[in-house]
């Protein structure tokens, strides 16, 4: 709304977007205002509609983009407590028989400071610490070093280390250090030769992998993360540490895959390069707190189970030792993605009216999915949220599917042993989310890779199609076997 509103006032007006803005308001209203009998869904209250109408505009402005992402959770976020809360305008709340359950305005504000939200902060002023002492550098410098200077053992090294580093550290903001420090090896490579072209590759399929390997590593693992270890909903209590132990491996093995398939689709000409990587640590002792904090965090991350820490909890020793100790400013805190923040808690208000209404007890209660395979709704909901993800946020897919899939997976109770229980289901999402790579629209790591030119978008698709459909195939089996064996 705000972008439109303004694109107005500066005579930056888009058709298209005002269009698909006015549509979506037009859609949202008719769905409110429609007879409870033309959803098909026995006993639906009026809070219940109003969620359906929600949901609906969600849908449709995160798909047309009709106003940016970040802007569409806050709007979610707004007519939820304006119009679904208990501390909305009174002639909208009526009596809980009449109306049904309204959703505790609280709850909706606190979508802003969830646990999960503090466990994104955390690795994003990491990322920051990292970055402003040098850090990142000398790390990136220090683990390419191994690799030498064969042309085709560097584009291994890329996608490793750009994989690592996307575990922990945003992976748009790894594919920008990363192609940085490409730019030097492009000047001496050969400009007709495809060595460029695989190496530019590596960082954004590298980045897109690397994201899988922890709870923080993208937005839609969050999702899932939150769902699963909810004490209100399934309280699986799945560690930081377990979700490592498991898909980090994947993303290891699915690296050096994609290393072999850019190899064969973008051969060398030139069989060494020569690398420099620019830049230097900063040797004080606020590099030595980043450091140490740094890896006492990853430490703790992994093994606070075992202590009895979770991972929620740690994200804030960062937090607090690098604004105790002036390493992070108040200038510092402008770095942060507030829009991945905003979108993020945007997604668990829509989470939180689906499930705290009923609407999506109801919903699935009407479609008979205890009838179906757990395989076939396992492959047809991986597959909406690989096709979905590859042309909108993956962020915003995983927002749309993951409360509704929660309530499915509920609702089927041990049927799901077959395919290792309701994590394979949650967990595969995250992946189908981070498979979708096959676009410059599709992730930032893309469209920044893109933007070099030294890529066309056959280029992208040829490499990211392949690469997505192993990622299917390869972590769907895997969380298969592991969820059977009870070790997610």
């Amino acid at each position: 709304m705000q972008e439109t509103v303004k694109n107005v006032l500066t005579g930056h007006f888009n058709k298209k977007k005002a269009f698909w803005f006015f549509l979506t308001a037009l859609v949202t209203i008719i769905v409110w205002n429609l007879p409870s009998g033309v959803f098909g869904i026995a006993g639906l209250t009026v809070v219940q509609q109003r969620v359906i109408a929600i949901f609906v505009m969600a849908v449709m402005l995160w798909l047309t983009e009709a106003i940016p992402s970040w802007a569409t959770s806050v709007t979610i976020i707004f007519v939820l407590l304006f119009f679904v809360s208990n501390s909305s305008f009174k002639f909208m709340q009526g009596s809980e028989g009449e109306y049904g359950q309204l959703l505790d305005s609280v709850g909706i504000m606190a979508c802003f400071a969830d646990p999960t939200i503090i466990l994104f902060l955390g690795g994003f002023i990491l990322a920051i610490a990292a970055t402003k002492s040098g850090l990142d550098v000398w790390m990136a410098k220090t683990m390419i070093r191994p690799f030498g200077k064969k042309s085709e053992n560097v584009l291994l090294g890329f996608l490793l280390i750009t994989g690592i580093f996307s575990m922990f550290i945003s992976n748009t903001a790894t594919a920008a250090m990363m192609l940085t420090f490409l730019t030097p090896v492009f000047k001496a490579l050969p400009a007709n030769g495809k060595g460029r072209i695989a190496l530019t590759m590596a960082i954004p399929i590298g980045a897109n992998l690397g994201g899988m390997g922890t709870p923080i590593g993208t937005p839609p693992n969050a999702f899932a993360y939150k769902v699963l270890n909810d004490p209100a909903g399934m309280n699986m209590d799945i560690s930081f540490g377990q979700w490592m132990a498991v898909m980090a491996p994947l993303v290891i093995i699915l690296l050096i895959i994609a290393w072999f398939l850019l190899r064969k689709l973008f051969p060398f000409s030139q069989k060494t390069i020569e690398l420099k990587i620019e830049g230097d640590m900063h040797r004080n002792w606020r590099t030595t707190v980043v450091a140490v904090t740094f890896l006492l965090t990853i430490i703790l991350w992994v093994f606070g189970k075992q202590i009895g820490v979770n991972a929620n909890t740690v994200a804030m020793l960062p937090i607090a030792v690098f604004a105790f100790t002036g390493v992070i400013t108040a200038k510092d805190l402008q770095e942060i993605d507030w829009g991945v923040i905003w979108m993020v808690a945007g997604g668990f208000a829509l989470g939180l009216a689906m499930n705290g209404t009923g609407l999506a007890k109801a919903a699935v209660e009407s479609i008979p999915f205890g009838e179906w395979s757990p395989i076939v709704i396992l492959i047809i909901a991986g597959l909406v949220c690989y096709f979905l993800s590859n042309f909108i946020s993956n962020t915003a897919t995983a927002a749309l599917l993951i409360p509704i899939l929660s309530v499915v997976c509920s609702g089927m109770g041990e049927k799901l042993n077959v395919i290792g229980g309701s994590s394979t289901i949650l967990v595969g999402i995250a992946v189908a989310a981070s498979a979708a790579m096959t676009l410059p629209i599709s992730t930032p790591p893309n469209a920044i890779a893109y933007s070099t030119g030294l890529i066309q978008q056959k280029d992208m698709a040829k490499a990211g199609l392949l690469v997505g459909i192993i990622t299917l195939v390869l972590g769907f089996s895997l969380l298969v076997v592991v969820g059977k064996s009870g070790l997610l």
